[in-house]
């Protein structure tokens, strides 16, 4: 069953990312308090489990998901080029997947290697546009559905 496994956001920049079992996520601000939620492309990030269990295999260290800083994490789906358009849906909240979240220096500061690690197959996550206002939570369902254009 693919479900909504982490939620995590983050009040200031390079500040630390806290985690959460519920959320309200709104066009408006993204994921509750969230300094980057503001409305555009990269609203929300998204990242699989499974991917990011690749990474850390690819680093040999079992590393906590949110050092990737992502908003979300998903358990049962790995993301591809090919979902970029498509929609996330968690529970009642709809995203739309706008593209690959690139891995940056701050994926190497955090654990050498890591970085790289990232760079394959979309491993570090999508970015989204938040689609509708809703409230998610831990194990809510999640699925991938085409555009609605």
């Amino acid at each position: 069953m693919t479900k909504l496994i982490g939620i995590a956001y983050k009040t200031e920049k390079r500040g630390a990312m806290i985690t959460t079992e519920a959320a309200s996520v709104t066009q408006k601000t993204g994921v509750e308090n969230d300094i980057f939620g503001r409305p555009g492309k990269r609203q929300v990030t998204v990242m699989s489990i499974q991917q990011w269990q690749q990474a850390c295999n690819e680093v040999d260290k079992n590393l906590p998901w949110f050092t990737r800083r992502a908003n979300l994490l998903v358990d049962g789906i790995s993301f591809s080029a090919q979902d970029q358009g498509t929609q996330i849906v968690i529970g009642e909240l709809i995203l739309e997947i706008t593209g690959e979240t690139d891995p940056c220096k701050k994926m190497e500061m955090a654990y050498p290697g890591l970085e790289k690690a990232l760079l394959p197959d979309w491993r570090g996550g999508v970015t989204c546009r938040v689609l509708n206002d809703a409230s998610i939570a831990i194990n809510d369902l999640v699925y991938l559905r085409a555009s609605a254009e």
